[in-house]
């Protein structure tokens, strides 16, 4: 038949039909859904044609009066252009409905199924039910439910049982039926007048549309054709209506989307009929005849002497209504001679004699009847049998699944696999549109279980495994990471209830009695019962208090996990029913579940090492570039091409996105051993994947590098949380049972050993750090060679910034193990090879790393590699000044050597690389920061290096000077002191110490020099500038009073030197005054240092009697405390006396003022309190440091009381 064409509204009424290829599909003009008000009732009713086969319509031709209707025209039984092929001409379908008609019309109209319609049917089936009350004929149905459509067909018990005699088919039924229903069943003949009726019907049409309206016998060489006989009739017929039980799954099985013969829709015309508020698929053979004065007519054959009765008026009516007919033409014979015709309009057709029916009534039956299947037939997928015994009022509702489940083989139902395959065609049509429609991912997930219940495991391997891997597929797990809402469409119950579990809502008076508790005992087995046919005339008798499909909740997963893991169990069952169709000798031998898969493990081996990795990288990236070429190597036989090698590339492309992403969320919760062992399940089901595809896809390519992306990311983290490796084993090797399955079935088809080189759990780091760099590595070549790079920019990048990672970790890696060798080396005259070794190792991967981030326009990580070079370089220096060290022994003098400047020279040429990358602080202030003290730190160290081991040997001593002060220069220039920051002290205290540094040298110089007044001027003026700097950036620190203290010694030293060049008694005066004010500021110096005490006094004290602490670091301070107080008595000792002498010399002379006298007295009473507390050996440190803060008082209040006074006459 042709394919069915959807028509976008109704078609408006015309004259004439439309002019289409006979045989082809085409849609009917039909009038617009009309209104009907018949006898004081309203009844709705709408008609569209959704398609027809028949060819335009023919005008009918009235036959003259005395025509013999038992005579054959000579057009009788053939073909021609004017009627079209056989079977489907304008007189309607030779042969009657087959039992699975409502399945052909739901396959080719699936949009409609389960949704918007609410019976799919052939329209003889609407007219026998809707006839219930007025017919005491018998009423034989099957009934399935999809959703909120019912699907009706004919249940001939006749012809069933005819089949069971001969096949054995239906035994169970028949014996049922036999028991409760008709004891004494024997197969009713039908009559010779039924056979006379049909033959005489069949001429009349053929003389209608003869058009020359004259009787035509056939010539006598045609004459032996007669009418069928009644067995040749059945025969033809019926007798392929009832395919054996498994010969129509077997042909669907291997095509889904074939049609069965049984399946097929042979109606002319479908249409979609609204009759008040029921949607009806109906369809209908009913020979429509139009043109001239009559658009659109039927034509009925009637006995003259038999009126119309009241089941032949609606059976005319309700025809006309489905097929939108406007009006009835009826030609009445006496005995088969025709005597006259009449007119009857279809709404006139209620109300004719003899025949009068409310059409209310029969609105109020369809309603009813609809509503007491839609409340009884409640589950999907089951065969229900609605009955009704000729003469009897009752009728009965049996569900005949649950019968055929008590029989020894439950596939016994011919139904089922027509049932299923429409359950699989509604959710394949509503998947198609899954993105739009979320919310029905409930339904689709009831639909495909449902399916799935009908089918058995070894007949129809192929829906199965569809329909498992279209129910992992409603699970989205590249959904963002976040749990769902209450709100959510795919939620909107708590919920895991599916429609055909639930239980049955209570029967209730009001509603109709459908208890069988008054029945008698033989209708035990009925699902319901309609007690009177009676009953269904009264408005409303029966409501629909079942809600088809009520809550079909789509499974609320509590997180990733859980939703992946029903995704694998789907999976599981498609690979097992995949695998089971496949016949192969040489299969592999079945799992057993108790045996776990062991996993390969290996503390150490040769193809662990970075070298192997080198090789088994170079072999993966070969075997990608043979996957473009398609190469197909499966191990179980399948057929390149055949749906089970499409169907388990699909399935274990799923296994693998599910893993990934139970990697990922295992990765999250830093549960590294699970995680590493779901993304080797991942990269395993790619590698079994990779050997079956004969063509690979870019997005699965894509897939690939996101794998191997993880897998290093996973491998990183290992190698950072050594510690808890042990709990990471255990979870690696855990593996439970449908991971051995999946495993197993992944086996059948490869070894799953392409990727081992990435997932295995190595116990050593540089392994490690070695096989997520290798990981990293390979997800970019994947990147690069498939061209993908373009395409997914954004992965791209990731994968580049994990490279420079890694390969930053793995510099730290060997520099760190460069710098410790160095710690614990031995003393050695010259740096061992297994340190360069490393370094150039690390060398190497910074420089890689820094390729990688310059490549991707990231300035501040290619800013933070360049430092990490630079440190390294400062290592080499390091090393370097410790082999010269080594080589000059305890005795020689050291000094700063060429190696030594040429690293630490290096290391700033990085460091300044580093700056440029970021180009200002606004980039990235703490990396700016960083850069800029490490930088500070390295002038500062090359600088101090200079100074305490000069190059005197290779350089003059003013040329050391300058470079030094040069470095220390470029030092402060690189140490911010302003900006407020953690680091500030320590930059406050670089820059201190450079001070100090530079007045100490400074100083130095000035001593040793002589002549040359303007430098030695220079120096003077330096070393006091320095000096008053250094002190104020000490000042401003809490922690380092001993420094401060010792910087104001110098300056009393340098006082001390000045001094001594001068000559007059007032300069010298001058000179002490200025070194006494120093000896004064020291004062806050002092009240550190005695807080400090005092809280380490109080720190002993407390801990007396507890456990003995290490005194080493506080004893050091002690001793740097003691040694610096000492000289600082000595030093103000030697001042005060100084200043005693100069005020006596001045007295003699009586050139001293009053205040002079004063200051003399103050300073003998200070000088001899100096002494005495000295000479004291008892003194404790706090004693001593109270005696020099008393001191400083005093001092600083003579000064005051000194500015204080009035100057001289």
């Amino acid at each position: 038949m042709a394919e069915p064409r959807e028509v976008g509204a109704e078609a408006p009424p015309g004259p004439s039909g439309l002019s289409v290829i006979p045989g082809e599909a085409a849609e009917e003009p039909v009038p617009q859904g009309s209104v009907l008000l018949l006898g004081g009732n309203e009844v709705k009713s709408r008609a569209v044609v959704k398609y027809s086969s028949a060819p335009p319509r023919a005008a009918f031709a009235r036959l003259e009066e005395k025509t013999d209707l038992k005579l054959p025209p000579a057009n009788w039984l053939r073909e021609s252009a004017k009627l079209g092929p056989a079977g489907t001409t304008i007189l309607g379908n030779s042969k009657r409905s087959k039992p699975f008609s409502s399945f052909g019309m739901a396959y080719d109209f699936i949009d409609s199924v389960g949704n918007d319609v609410d019976v799919v049917s052939d329209s003889e089936n609407i007219k026998k039910l809707l006839k219930i009350p007025y017919s005491k004929s018998h009423v034989s149905m099957a009934v399935h439910r999809i959703g909120r459509t019912l699907l009706l067909d004919e249940l001939d018990i006749q012809e069933l049982f005819m089949r069971s005699s001969q096949t054995g088919d239906w035994t169970w039924l028949k014996e049922f039926y036999q028991r409760l229903i008709d004891q004494k069943w024997q197969r009713k003949k039908k009559s010779k007048e039924h056979w006379y009726q049909k033959a005489i019907l069949s001429k009349f049409l053929y003389y209608s549309i003869n058009g020359d309206g004259a009787a035509q016998p056939v010539p006598s060489a045609t004459e032996p054709r007669t009418p069928p006989s009644p067995a040749q009739t059945h025969d033809d017929t019926e007798g392929a209506s009832w395919p054996a039980p498994f010969e129509m799954p077997s042909s669907v099985s291997d095509d889904p989307s074939a049609s069965n013969q049984g399946l097929k829709n042979d109606f002319v015309r479908n249409i979609l009929w609204t009759f008040e508020d029921i949607h009806m698929l109906v369809g209908s053979n009913m020979p429509i005849f139009g043109g001239g004065r009559y658009p659109a007519v039927s034509l009925r054959l009637r006995d003259n002497n038999k009126p119309i009765n009241v089941l032949t008026g609606i059976d005319y009516w309700l025809d006309n209504l489905i097929c939108n007919v406007p009006e009835l033409v009826m030609c009445f014979h006496v005995n088969g001679i025709v005597q006259k015709y009449e007119m009857i309009k279809t709404e006139e057709i209620p109300n004719l004699e003899n025949s009068n029916f409310s059409t209310k009534v029969i609105k109020d039956i369809a309603q009813n009847i609809l509503s007491f299947l839609k409340s009884n037939c409640t589950k999907e997928g089951h065969t229900y049998w609605l009955f009704k015994a000729s003469g009897s009022d009752i009728v009965k509702l049996y569900d005949l699944t649950t019968l055929c489940e008590e029989t020894e083989d439950k596939y016994q139902n011919p139904f089922t696999v027509p049932v299923a395959i429409l359950l699989y065609k509604v959710a394949c049509n509503m998947m198609m549109k899954k993105n739009q429609n979320k919310k029905h991912y409930g339904t689709i997930r009831t639909l495909l279980l449902n399916c799935l219940k009908l089918l058995d495991k070894g007949r129809h391997p192929q829906i199965i495994a569809s329909a498992n891997y279209m129910l992992s597929e409603l699970f989205q797990l590249d959904e963002p990471k976040k749990e769902e809402s209450s709100e959510s469409p795919l939620n909107e119950n708590s919920d895991e209830s599916y429609s055909e579990e639930e239980e049955e809502m209570p029967d209730s008076d009001e509603n109709g009695s459908y208890s069988a508790s008054s029945d008698p005992p033989d209708d035990k087995k009925a699902v319901a019962v309609i007690k009177s046919v009676g009953e269904l005339s009264v408005p409303e008798k029966y409501k629909s208090i079942h809600q088809i499909r009520p809550s079909c909740a789509f499974p609320v997963c509590h997180d990733t996990e859980e939703r992946c893991r029903l995704v694998l169990s789907y999976v599981l069952e498609g690979l097992k029913s995949v695998d089971s169709s496949i016949k192969k000798e040489s299969d592999l031998p079945a799992a057993d579940p108790n045996t776990p898969i062991p996993l390969k493990y290996e503390d150490e081996s040769a193809s662990s090492g970075p070298e192997g990795l080198e090789k088994q990288l170079a072999l993966f990236l070969d075997k990608m570039g043979s996957l473009q070429e398609g190469h197909c190597s499966s191990q179980s036989g399948m057929t390149p091409g055949s749906w089970q090698h499409k169907m388990k590339l699909q399935l274990i492309l799923k296994s693998s996105k599910a893993y990934y992403v139970l990697s990922d969320a295992a990765m999250s919760l830093r549960k590294y051993g699970r995680a590493l062992r779901y993304i080797k399940l991942a990269l395993q089901s790619h590698d079994t994947y990779c050997c079956l595809c004969t063509n690979m896809l870019s997005e699965v390519l894509l897939f690939l590098s996101q794998y191997l992306t993880l897998c290093g990311d996973i491998q990183l983290m290992l190698a950072q949380n050594a510690n808890n490796r042990a709990a990471y084993l255990e979870e690696f090797n855990y593996q439970t049972k449908e991971d051995q399955e999946i495993l197993h079935s992944l086996h059948r088809e490869s070894s799953c050993q392409g990727f081992a080189w990435a997932t295995d759990l190595s116990t050593d780091l540089e392994c490690q750090l070695s096989v997520s760099c290798k990981c990293y590595e390979a997800a970019n070549e994947i990147l690069l060679f498939s061209d993908l790079k373009s395409q997914n920019p954004e992965h791209y990048v990731q994968v580049l910034k994990r490279m420079g990672n890694i390969r930053n970790e793995m510099g730290v890696f060997y520099m760190n193990q460069a710098a410790a060798i160095q710690t614990e080396r031995a003393v050695s005259r010259s740096v061992s090879a297994a340190e360069q070794q490393l370094w150039k190792k690390s060398f190497s991967c910074f420089e890689k790393g820094i390729h990688n981030f310059e490549s991707i326009d990231d300035a501040t990580n290619a800013a933070l590699l360049l430092c990490n070079t630079g440190r390294l370089m400062r290592i080499c220096a390091q090393a370097h000044g410790a082999a010269v060290a080594a080589a000059g022994g305890e005795d020689a003098r050291r000094e700063f050597s060429p190696e030594e400047a040429l690293y630490y020279n290096k290391a700033i040429d990085y460091y300044l690389k580093a700056l440029r990358s970021l180009g200002t602080r606004d980039v990235h202030p703490a990396v700016w920061d960083s850069v800029n003290w490490e930088l500070s730190t390295t002038y500062f160290t090359m600088a101090t290096l200079q100074q305490d081991y000069a190059p005197l040997s290779r350089k003059a001593q003013e040329q050391v000077e300058k470079e030094v002060s040069e470095a220390m220069m470029k030092s402060l220039k690189y140490c911010d002191v302003d900006t407020t920051s953690a680091r500030q002290p320590l930059c406050q205290y670089r820059a201190a110490t450079i001070h100090h540094r530079l007045a100490s040298m400074y100083h130095s110089c000035l001593r040793n020099q002589v002549g040359d007044e303007p430098l030695r001027k220079q120096h003077r003026v330096l070393a006091d500038l320095h000096y008053g700097k250094a002190v104020k950036l000490f000042q401003l620190l809490k922690d380092a009073p001993c420094e401060l203290l010792r910087v104001q010694l110098e300056r009393v030293a340098f006082a001390e030197f000045q001094m001594a060049s001068q000559n007059s008694s007032a300069g010298k005066l001058k000179t002490l005054s200025g070194a006494l004010d120093i000896m004064m500021k020291t004062q806050r110096a002092f009240q550190l240092i005695r807080k400090e005490l005092t809280e380490e006094s109080e720190q002993s004290k407390s801990d007396e009697g507890g456990s003995a602490t290490d005194p080493s670091a506080a004893s050091l301070h002690r001793e740097e405390v003691v040694k610096l107080l000492s000289i600082f008595e000595s030093r103000l000792a030697f001042l005060l006396l100084q200043s005693i002498k100069l005020l006596s010399a001045a007295k003699k002379k009586m050139s001293h003022s009053e205040d002079e006298e004063g200051l003399l007295q103050t300073n003998k009473q200070m000088y001899s309190h100096l002494l005495r507390a000295t000479a004291n050996q008892h003194a404790t440190l706090l004693d001593r440091i109270d005696v020099i803060l008393g001191l400083m008082g005093q001092l600083a209040t003579g000064k005051e009381a000194g500015e204080a006074a009035p100057p001289p006459p």
